[in-house]
């Protein structure tokens, strides 16, 4: 790490040594990352990861932080890279198509999309969370998924070099994609959207974001659905079966609004919310004879 951090100083990135994970995951949680890199953009981050594949480190690669629990004891021995501003960019290719920089909110492209009457990533909005890590995950709500817009995903692998996936290249399915396996950094996507009337795409918009208002408890802090679906059930009726809502471990709380969510009620920390989940999915196991795995990734 420290030859990384000399390399570092001589080529002007910017790091943030002991940076607290808190402050970049929707959970509010978590350890410091020992070495913070922000590259700005395509050529600073080919060079981050060159290095660290010279020095035989393996980056942990982080966007908006919302599908996420990072340990109490926080990164260590390898850097953090962000993907931040440096990437926050939405450009129209032709009249129906957009590239959309990795580290975008998911909202803000979908208020673009809105602002040029384009139709098709309604579902998407208000989904926390960046471009890049809704492209990784095949993110999708209310019927609509990454996988109905998507045409192409930029990318920089762990040598620094470009390239792309596309079209059945890109291997989407439930919450996964040709990413989920890693070797891989997300820096643009490439969505093909449909004209449509700018009334209507509002309203759908205004309908999903107050469905989402009255269902989830976006009050407070959390990453989300924790569980996938289960094939044949939902996640959330199975907890609410168990009869958990409410149910807490330290400062983590199954929603009294959606079972299908965790939340940082008090002052959690990771190990509240991992021990949670832990007991709902014994808890549901013992009961239902159902597996539930997490959608959220685990860092520890």
């Amino acid at each position: 790490m420290n030859e990384l951090l000399r390399l570092l100083d001589s080529s002007n990135v910017k790091y943030l040594l002991n940076e607290p994970m808190k402050n970049h995951t929707t959970f509010k949680t978590g350890g410091a990352a020992e070495l913070f890199v922000i590259p700005n953009g395509n050529d600073e981050l080919s060079s981050v990861l060159i290095e660290c594949s010279n020095l035989g480190l393996v980056p942990f690669i982080l966007g908006n932080g919302s599908n996420l629990l990072i340990s109490d004891d926080g990164i260590k021995g390898r850097p953090v890279i962000f993907i931040g501003k440096g990437f926050d960019y939405i450009k129209k290719l032709d009249e129906e198509t957009l590239e959309i920089g990795a580290g975008t909110n998911l909202t803000a492209a979908c208020r673009f999309a809105l602002n040029e009457s384009l139709s098709g990533m309604e579902f998407a909005f208000g989904i926390p969370g960046s471009c890049g890590g809704a492209a990784f995950m095949n993110a999708g709500a209310y019927g609509g998924e990454m996988k109905d817009i998507l045409i192409r995903v930029n990318h920089i692998d762990m040598n620094g070099n470009i390239g792309c996936f596309e079209g059945d290249g890109l291997d989407l399915s439930y919450r996964h994609s040709v990413y989920s396996d890693g070797g891989y950094v997300i820096t643009s996507i490439v969505v093909k959207l449909k004209k449509g009337c700018y009334d209507e795409i509002e309203a759908e918009m205004k309908e999903l974001i107050g469905r989402r208002k009255d269902k989830q408890p976006l009050e407070y802090p959390s990453a989300g659905s924790v569980f996938k679906r289960p094939e044949g059930y939902f996640a959330g009726s199975l907890i609410e079966q168990c009869n958990l809502k409410g149910k807490r471990i330290g400062g983590a709380m199954v929603s009294e609004k959606h079972a299908g969510f965790i939340i940082n009620y008090d002052n959690a920390t990771t190990s509240d919310v991992v021990n949670l989940i832990h007991h709902c999915q014994n808890v549901v196991k013992e009961n239902f004879g159902v597996e539930l795995e997490t959608e959220i990734k685990i860092v520890s």
